[in-house]
């Protein structure tokens, strides 16, 4: 390919806002960055007259407005960021709900202990109360 059809064909993906190599912006810079050309090999091309020309000339541009899209990013940034926001208090939230279950959890398993332990202490007071007291079977 030579020195021309490259440098057409960089200023064509970046006009059409498909750089490869830049930032995007319509220069001779970004132009030759995307070329893979010196500024001195572009200015001897047959093209860069036609091309300084469109850069110069913003009717020429057939690209979208950078600025538009700039715009759409931050606003998806935004978007992302009270997302973010978001997922983070509602982790917060969740981790506060685990601690109050454990928190009964554990209130909970206490009072079973403790009622086993009044249980066998009932159960040892009727053992020593004699004959006259009929145990009923337990529930299984």
């Amino acid at each position: 390919m030579s020195i021309d059809e490259q440098v057409q064909a960089a200023f064509d993906r970046l006009a059409a806002g498909r750089p490869e190599l830049s930032d995007g912006r319509l220069s001779v810079t970004n132009v030759c960055l995307e070329a893979g050309v010196s500024r001195a090999s572009f200015y001897r091309c047959a093209q860069a007259t036609k091309i300084r020309q469109a850069l110069t000339d913003p009717a020429d541009k057939p690209r979208p407005d950078a600025e538009e899209f700039r715009a759409q990013a931050r606003a998806l940034q935004l978007a992302e960021m009270a997302l973010r926001s978001e997922h983070a208090a509602e982790v917060r939230e969740l981790r506060t709900m685990v601690g109050a279950y454990a928190n009964q959890i554990q209130i909970l398993a206490l009072r079973a202990e403790q009622l086993k332990a009044d249980n066998q202490r009932l159960l040892c007071r009727l053992e020593g109360l004699g004959d006259n007291i009929t145990r009923l079977p337990a529930p299984h």
